[in-house]
């Protein structure tokens, strides 16, 4: 199935980001809000404690599980907001390589920021999206 969201290249800007710079969706597009994806195991314990890119494994996961719930997939996402519980820049950019490699050629619009604490004990990652899709003629989320 074609995504609905197009992403936006910027030629007089840096190459050097992995990721475009603008995305938008046609009118009648759905948008569909996601809430942090966590790194929680079905307990509801955070997994991966002190592991970046394990929990941002856990939370590519647990987005793509939401998305599939709303009726869509992550080729739909329009953008992405990456929480990382650090200030180093080596967190940063292993939470960002595990979130680029999942998005691969769809690289939506994303910040990746270093927060000083996320939510649940032990939490190192959260990942929020967007995404939009047009639902064909009486189809909707199943």
């Amino acid at each position: 199935m074609p995504t609905s969201v197009e992403l936006i290249r910027a030629s007089t800007l840096s190459s050097v980001a992995e990721y475009a710079y603008a995305a938008t969706a046609p009118k009648d597009a759905r948008l569909i809000f996601l809430a942090g994806a966590c790194p929680l195991s079905s307990d509801g314990a955070t997994a991966a404690v002190g592991d970046y890119a394990g929990q941002a494994t856990i939370c590519i996961e647990t987005m793509i599980g939401a998305l599939a719930a709303a009726g869509a997939t992550i080729d739909d996402v329009i953008s992405t907001r990456i929480l990382v519980a650090s200030t180093e820049r080596a967190d940063l950019g292993a939470v960002w390589r595990v979130v680029r490699d999942a998005f691969g050629e769809h690289d939506v619009p994303s910040t990746l920021m270093g927060v000083t604490v996320l939510g649940y004990d032990g939490q190192l990652v959260e990942i929020e999206a967007i995404a939009a899709v047009v639902d064909q003629k009486g189809g909707g989320p199943v």
